[in-house]
């Protein structure tokens, strides 16, 4: 499958007015009550699932969007990229979508996305329906994270916004290129595009504070760790093992944490599996739903 550029993939989506704020979204598949919620990753974007909305779409209604700051979404200069928000930004989308239940999907940072979720539910809010939830190659456990470089100055008060002042094409690439186990895999063209996306309406003087993300799962870890161990819903945890930073001893750690789960782990696979191994994530993401 040929990587879409930027503009094809602009072309596939819309624009949805959430609190202000222009939402990019990629709705695809069957039009029916069974229905994938994407949360997707940091740094990136909906476009980390171009490879795998074509399985998916073969039964189900997909929606990804990209999170405010990241993607081709809005990138206010004067906003606090909570992950609270974030998450009230997705059940406000998914409300306006006309959603009342979905399957939900979370990686990387949208894994936290989705823990809020999880909490609201334990407190009895939960105005879209998750009827299933799986998570994957999040640091959820922050303690456990291998937090790349770049993560770490970015999130910093003071070199945060001169990273990413300096930042290029070549950083974004080095560093990215750590995430696959297979570096005979990796598509120079979605890293380009990647990079555009990140970039796009100024994106380089928002992402530190974006990135202060990481603090928020040291702060709320007892409501977000604290709801997983909680929840009466069953997890499905997919983790890919060659992950460098969320680390797959954090996969066995979180199993022994939450109450009901399943855990699936993808072998010589990195941290972005649904664009290293498109096919293997897609179909443990649908076996896992339909268990």
């Amino acid at each position: 499958m040929t990587a879409p550029s930027l503009q094809e993939w602009l072309s596939r989506g819309a624009y949805h007015d959430i609190n202000g704020h222009q939402v990019f979204v990629i709705d695809e598949g069957q039009q029916n009550p069974e229905t994938i919620a994407v949360l997707h990753g940091y740094p990136s974007s909906s476009y980390d699932y171009f490879r795998v909305l074509p399985i998916w779409a073969k039964k189900y209604r997909v929606i990804v969007h990209d999170h405010l700051g990241l993607g081709l979404s809005d990138k206010p200069e004067h906003y606090s990229y909570s992950l609270i928000e974030q998450a009230e930004i997705a059940l406000q989308l998914w409300q306006q979508l006309g959603l009342q239940r979905v399957h939900l999907i979370g990686h990387d940072y949208g894994t936290s996305v989705a823990t809020e979720l999880i909490a609201r539910a334990n407190q009895g809010y939960e105005p879209i329906e998750l009827q299933s939830i799986t998570l994957g190659n999040g640091s959820m456990l922050i303690e456990m994270s291998q937090l790349l470089f770049t993560q770490k100055l970015l999130k910093h008060d003071f070199w945060g916004p001169i990273l990413a002042s300096l930042s290029n094409r070549a950083i974004f690439v080095n560093s990215f290129h750590k995430l696959w186990a297979d570096k005979s895999k990796i598509d120079y063209s979605e890293f380009d595009t990647l990079w555009q996306m990140l970039t796009y309406n100024d994106g380089r003087k928002v992402l530190p504070r974006v990135t202060k993300y990481i603090e928020e799962r040291k702060k709320f870890w007892h409501r977000w760790i604290g709801g997983l161990q909680q929840t009466d819903k069953h997890i499905n945890l997919i983790w890919a093992d060659k992950d460098p930073v969320a680390i797959v001893a954090m996969a066995y750690r979180l199993e022994k944490l939450i109450p009901s789960n399943s855990l699936e782990i993808l072998e010589n696979i990195g941290h972005y599996p649904m664009l290293e191994s498109p096919e293997i994530y897609a179909n443990a993401v649908v076996k896992a739903i339909n268990s």
